[in-house]
């Protein structure tokens, strides 16, 4: 299995898309972050857990689950790194390979300490518009390959069918 943590502060203020919802509305940020693990996980089968510290969201420690990707917000005296070194520990083992998504240098020599291998924001978004590429050649080789009608019909017709099928009249 892959496991792959995210240091959802360090992405967002890494990640140009992302850094500029930051000035708009953080919440907003951390939103558009979970859609864009959240396509990863469905793509490449990895768990993904995104870690949020509690040094802009105030409260107690929660753990959410949100389009099948784990959100962690940690206590209010925890850093993401003190959480993610935890998570590390936890889940690394003989049949688990951790991932740390972050660029914070030294979070990165730490988890590799404990054998977690690290991934770059650079990295990660390079990795996400890759899967990006993929995808839209699947569904265009998928488009390609749809079966033909046996009966030919005119386009306007075809559309016709294709809103009855859809339910859209």
């Amino acid at each position: 299995m892959v496991v792959l943590i995210v240091d959802g502060y360090n992405i967002i203020g890494d990640w140009e898309e992302l850094k500029q919802l930051k000035k708009k509305d953080l919440s907003q940020a951390r939103d558009r972050l979970i859609e864009l693990m959240a396509e990863y996980q469905a793509y490449s089968g990895s768990r993904v857990i995104i870690v949020f510290d509690a040094y802009y969201v105030r409260g107690i420690e929660s753990k959410l689950k949100q389009f099948k990707v784990e959100i962690i917000y940690t206590k209010e005296k925890e850093t993401a790194d003190e959480c993610i070194e935890r998570l590390v520990k936890k889940l690394k083992n003989v049949k688990t390979q951790v991932y740390v998504a972050t660029s914070d240098y030294t979070e990165q020599r730490v988890t590799f300490g404990q054998g977690a291998l690290r991934k770059s924001a650079r990295e990660l978004s390079i990795e996400l518009e890759n899967l990006e590429r993929e995808i839209t050649n699947d569904v265009t080789k998928h488009q390609q390959n749809k079966p033909k009608s046996k009966i030919p019909l005119n386009d306007e017709i075809l559309a016709t069918f294709e809103k009855w099928r859809r339910g859209k009249m």
